[in-house]
């Protein structure tokens, strides 16, 4: 059934539970991601591995999956040998997987699936979606999210997660490709400090949604709990939306050493500050796993 009145109403009654890294999940189950296509690859090499990946978090009191599409996208998979037709298939597959987690989850509550539409530079994988400014124009960037959000919007989610947005450009291309697809979306752009990773000011960007009534959510994910901190009660003030949250762990990426360094900062204390600023979808991003997922609707459930 498509919940997206549903899921409109939950978050403006309560607290939804976000799951955590799709790709941690993965790699901790013992797959490789070495690969440009990342987590997107096993959607063609193994679904079962996404399928148990999102009823791990499912498990551990989540109520909204994130598809494992971030990476995949038409021109990706085209690299590798993958047709459009079979892109396609795969790109729909993400949602029945994470359906089907749905489906074999022990769990009594509503759960709700969110297709997970990255930025371009995550096609790219040269880690360009963390700095934006593609040299791209608003159309140009319109064109190439349009037909894959058309493909995901196709196999009826609940809601579009347009994630991990560095910049206002990609922002106002994404809000352009949703109109008229029929399916809402949250904006979630990647911060750090009071700015996009582009380096706009957050105000001007969390503005752009203010008036589209496509997206029901608005925030940041794949940032510092800290970064989160800060734009939570921003996003809120300058929409008068539910904010969308779901940092990274704290912990920080060594490209050079190709590994994570520093300690979490992410912790439960945060969690509850979050959803007094306005918070109503919160979870993690890289790093964070099902047993702060579990935290995180303990939390939450006790302060309902």
């Amino acid at each position: 059934m498509h919940q997206a009145r549903d899921l409109t109403a939950a978050l403006a009654s309560g607290t939804l539970v976000l799951d955590g890294g799709m790709s941690n999940q993965l790699a901790s189950a013992g797959h490789d991601l070495s690969d440009e296509l990342w987590s997107a690859r096993l959607l063609a090499d193994a679904p079962e591995a996404i399928t148990e990946a999102h009823l791990a978090y499912f498990e551990a009191g989540a109520d909204v999956a994130i598809t494992a599409s971030y990476q995949a996208t038409f021109e990706g998979f085209a690299r590798r040998g993958v047709d459009r037709d079979r892109a396609a298939e795969l790109l729909a597959l993400s949602v029945e997987s994470a359906r089907e987690a749905a489906r074999r989850a022990r769990a009594s509550r509503p759960l709700w699936v969110a297709a997970s539409v990255g930025p371009y530079g995550a096609m790219l994988a040269d880690g360009s979606e963390y700095r934006g400014r593609y040299g791209l124009t608003v159309a140009e960037l319109e064109r190439f999210h349009r037909p894959r959000m058309e493909t995901l919007a196709a196999a009826r989610p609940d809601v579009l997660a347009l994630e991990t947005v560095p910049d206002t450009d990609e922002a106002e291309a994404l809000l352009r490709a949703l109109r008229g697809l029929g399916v809402p979306a949250w904006l979630s752009y990647s911060a750090a400090g009071d700015r996009t990773r582009a380096g706009q000011r957050l105000e001007d960007a969390f503005a752009l949604a203010a008036g589209a009534d496509e997206v029901i959510a608005v925030g940041v994910n794949c940032c510092t709990p800290e970064d989160a901190d800060h734009a939570v009660a921003l996003a809120a003030r300058i929409t008068g939306k539910p904010v969308v949250v779901y940092p990274n762990s704290g912990e920080r990426w060594d490209a050079g050493a190709r590994g994570w360094t520093g300690r979490p900062t992410f912790s439960a204390d945060r969690v509850t500050r979050w959803q007094e600023s306005g918070a109503r979808l919160i979870g993690g991003c890289c790093r964070v796993g099902p047993e702060t997922i579990r935290s995180v609707a303990e939390v939450l459930r006790a302060a309902a």
